[in-house]
């Protein structure tokens, strides 16, 4: 559903896009900056990007990949690329201009579950159900670091400042690390599964 926030009172959606069949969950939906392109993606091998600007939303473009499902989206700072983490554990790069599949990144032994890229544009962090966080040169087109933890990852959020990335995890508990120092926090805030966080713009808290 589509909701026009500057009536927050409005209970009524502006529009409702059926991107998948009634069985099927969505996983994961990306606006892209000009405020009319919507990616969505979920239990299905393709990713539906949508225009919202016409009297009547409609898709515009699809992208198909091996996988089955699509667990998260993240789009690059210049939204030139989207990234989807794909249940067979392969991270699909997309460019959005041409709407072809330029390079997946291959690591994860299960399904990628969750995605964040830096502000800048050059490094992307990935989490999956292999209990695995590892992050990418997006230049170099190569995987840089690997951290295992006890649990699947669930969630992750890389700081703006660059220097933490927070981790949330099945067993609800959620690691907050430096990315170039041993430095680790653990805290226990919750009682269930962390299944989405994200840090502030101002790197202070998430």
């Amino acid at each position: 559903k589509v909701w026009d926030i500057s009536h927050p009172g409005n209970k009524t959606p502006v529009s409702q896009l059926d991107c998948l069949n009634r069985d099927n969950y969505i996983r994961s939906c990306r606006l892209l900056p000009d405020g009319r392109t919507l990616i969505v993606g979920g239990e299905a091998s393709t990713l539906s990007i949508w225009d919202l600007a016409t009297p009547t939303p409609r898709i515009k473009a699809e992208l198909t990949s091996s996988a089955p499902a699509c667990y998260a989206l993240a789009i690059s700072p210049d939204s030139k690329v989207c990234f989807s983490c794909c249940s067979d554990g392969d991270i699909a790069v997309w460019d959005l201009h041409n709407q072809t599949l330029v390079r997946q990144f291959q690591g994860h032994t299960d399904g990628a579950s969750c995605i964040d890229i830096s502000n800048d544009g050059t490094k992307l962090w990935t989490g999956g159900l292999d209990n695995t966080v590892r992050s990418w040169d997006l230049r170099e087109g190569r995987q840089l670091q690997q951290h295992d933890f006890t649990s699947q990852i669930f969630s992750l959020g890389y700081c703006p400042t660059g220097e933490w990335l927070a981790v949330g995890m099945e067993n609800s508990n959620v690691e907050v690390l430096h990315v170039t120092k041993p430095d680790k926090y653990q805290l226990h805030l919750h009682e269930s599964c962390v299944l989405s966080l994200r840090f502030a713009h101002c790197g202070k808290w998430f």
